[in-house]
């Protein structure tokens, strides 16, 4: 079968003396949003291309059909099909998810603190019923546990619905919201919600109040952040006593609060916006706790400040700055202050006692691992929840008592089809980079894997956004070890995994260091005989995908294939399109193309799409959704027809765009594990297949 080849229309557009030609700008639909949100609108020369390419993926990968599905069914003998939660309490009752076998989708549930009978809440399985796409996000009880507001997107394209429950009826309320990001924070009273609308442009812009019973077309506009720009979230402290509002973007900041009791309350700024200066908050006792990195104290410092009068003339440091300590977040309690923290690669947990300062640290012996925190719905309690894994011991929930220090197991990750650590070996080595810097990569293998050179390896990266890739168990790429694979992740520059000059040193003008990262732990394992240059599958999504565009360009025999997962490979023209989600709030990651000729320059130097050139490629699979607002379908799309008319080689290159779903895939649980075995099907037909 001929691969699709699409038709060149140009299109140029001039910007700072330089003129862009862009042979496929046709694929983005002007109807963008409306394909959004009913993806049938979509232009038919436009689906024609990209069921041609669908149809073209699924012959080259119909000689792997049979290992697909021996690949599913593995991962799927992994998972526990009829799994739950450890229940979290919260007053008179624990709250809980669990799943049933053959389910797709969650059950959330609840039963008596004390003891009783369970009842479900909500059935994510009867509601996904009869629908391509489903996924439920942001359900919250109230406070007085007699509703439940929850919310559901069945397009992929992230505009989630709001609804809400009375719990003892099992029936949803008349009330239904339509555009929110999902989820929404409830009062004190339990009366009233307050939740964020999307604009057109899928911009989180607006913050408003509900009031149960009332017609949502009457809601109060809270706030608008006009900023397009800022992202807007809303949350609550942990002790329930105030709702925050917090805008930012990736280096800057801003903060709101009003008391959960006072819904009509007007909001209080804590610190207006100051250009790179980031802050977060939490209370307890009328004591404001801020983590930030004000007055230099680039890897983070916690402050304290009266809730009364919280504003930065009354910050008060707590935790000092401490250069090569990255705070990452905080939690504070009626007794105690928990913050989660990273240093020399590894996290830690470190508990504080808020009346005298005592602290303690828990922390694990392994080369790699991954700690997380789970916030719990309680206030005045000394217990804390965390999880704990390693690329070889699956995830273990932790009760820790912060006062007595006792550590209670409540769950290990049960493995069905069987799992033991023993048979494995975790690794983290450190491979030289360009410059000299160091780069961490955790290594997964089997202990009778030869370390020869011959052992095929995937490489994963991502290296953007702080974003610290954790070294924790997964179960489906055992199906890749298990084959004889060297399972790598590179903790590349644009990501915290060595502090916040890590990230600062992978973004922006600096961007280039994050893919010679790349390419320098690729080059190391060849090196150190974990694999070899050409048996190495590169994998990464999002911008991770535009990783994965960049060292396609750069060191194309360095790699056997690469997997491109909703790849942000067309970075100069997203970029340059103020209109779409995410650009405004990117600039101060990518640049400003618009208004700055350096960052113009700078992108241009690297952007995926613009440097594809006449070369060899290795085999490349792209994986896309049509409804994703992050990475529209058009940037893989367009990359792949140009890598098509410009390379030079007879290698696979192969687009599957999902026409069901957006930026995270299949929704189920199940269907996603099959987006998977597609992937490493090609990772394994690319490097062992003759």
């Amino acid at each position: 079968m001929k691969p699709p080849i699409a038709d060149k229309r140009p299109v140029t557009d001039t910007r700072h003396g330089h003129t862009l030609t862009d042979d496929y700008a046709w694929l983005r639909a002007d109807n963008w949003q409306d394909v959004m949100r009913d993806p049938s609108v979509l232009a038919a020369d436009i689906r024609a291309h990209l069921e041609a390419e669908n149809a073209y993926f699924k012959a080259g990968m119909a000689d792997t059909e049979a290992l697909q599905e021996t690949l599913f069914a593995e991962m799927r003998g992994r998972i526990k099909e009829d799994d739950s939660s450890v229940p979290a309490p919260d007053g008179p009752w624990s709250y809980g998810i669990r799943f049933v076998e053959g389910g797709q989708h969650p059950l959330l549930v609840r039963e008596p603190r004390e003891g009783g009978a369970e009842s479900v809440m909500l059935d994510g399985n009867a509601l996904a019923d009869g629908k391509a796409y489903f996924r439920l996000a942001g359900a919250s009880h109230s406070p007085n546990h007699d509703r439940l507001a929850w919310a559901f997107d069945d397009k992929g394209s992230e505009f989630f619905t709001l609804k809400f429950r009375d719990l003892e009826t099992g029936a949803d309320l008349a009330d239904e919201i339509s555009d929110t990001g999902g989820g929404g924070v409830w009062s004190a009273g339990g009366d009233v919600i307050f939740y964020i609308r999307l604009d057109d442009n899928h911009r989180p812009s607006k913050l408003f109040r509900h009031r149960l019973g009332d017609d949502p077309a009457d809601d109060v506009l809270v706030y608008e952040e006009k900023d397009a720009g800022l992202f807007m979230g809303v949350g609550k402290t942990q002790s329930h006593n105030y709702l925050i509002i917090d805008c930012h973007d990736h280096e800057t900041s801003e903060v709101r609060f009003l008391p959960a009791g006072q819904p009509d309350a007007k909001l209080q700024l804590i610190a207006a916006r100051e250009h790179q200066v980031e802050y977060s908050v939490d209370e307890a006792g009328g004591t404001f706790y801020i983590l930030t990195n004000r007055d230099g104290a680039k890897d983070f410092k916690i402050v304290t400040a009266p809730a009364d009068d919280p504003g930065p003339q009354n910050w008060q440091d707590l935790i000092e700055h401490k250069p090569g300590r990255l705070i990452l977040s905080h939690s504070v309690y009626a007794d105690h202050m928990v913050r989660l923290e990273r240093e020399d690669g590894l996290p830690r947990i470190v508990i504080r006692r808020l009346s005298d300062g005592d602290e303690h640290a828990i922390a694990f012996d392994e080369e790699a691992y991954s700690l997380g925190l789970s916030g719990g719905y309680e206030f005045d309690t000394s217990m804390i929840r965390f999880t704990y894994s390693s690329m070889t011991t699956p995830q273990r929930t932790y009760d820790y008592d912060m006062e007595s220090r006792e550590r209670t197991l409540r769950k290990e990750q049960e493995v069905p089809s069987g799992h033991d650590a023993d048979d494995y070996v975790t690794r983290r080595v450190m491979a030289p980079a360009h410059d000299g810097e160091s780069v961490p990569v955790s290594l997964l293998y089997r202990k009778d894997t030869p370390l020869d050179g011959s052992a095929p390896c995937l490489l994963y990266g991502y290296g953007s956004y702080g974003m610290a890739m954790p070294a924790g168990f997964g179960t489906s790429r055992l199906s890749l070890v298990d084959r004889g694979f060297v399972y790598a992740i590179a903790h590349i520059r644009g990501g915290k995994e060595k502090g916040f000059a890590w990230y600062e040193d992978g973004k922006r003008e600096k961007k280039t260091n994050t893919f010679k990262d790349f390419v320098s732990a690729g080059e190391f394992l060849a090196a150190e005989n974990f694999t070899a240059r050409g048996r190495i599958v590169a994998e990464g999504g999002s911008a991770g995908g535009m990783l994965m565009g960049a060292v396609a360009n750069m060191a194309p025999d360095l790699f056997g294939g690469i997997i491109a997962v909703v790849p942000f490979v067309d970075v100069m023209n997203t970029m340059l399109d103020d209109t779409l989600p995410l650009t405004p709030p990117e600039w101060p990651e990518w640049g400003n193309p618009i208004t700055s000729e350096t960052d113009f320059r700078t992108i241009l130097s690297y952007s995926p799409y613009e440097n594809v050139a006449t070369q060899a490629y290795p085999p490349i699979l792209a994986m896309a959704g049509l409804t994703d607002p992050r990475v529209t379908y058009w940037e893989p799309a367009k990359w792949v027809a140009r890598l098509r008319a410009n390379k030079t080689d007879g290698n696979l290159l192969l687009l599957r765009t999902n026409m069901d779903a957006g930026h995270a895939g299949a929704s189920g649980r199940f269907d996603a594990l099959k987006e998977t075995a597609i992937e490493q099907a090609f990772a394994v037909k690319v490097t062992l297949v003759a």
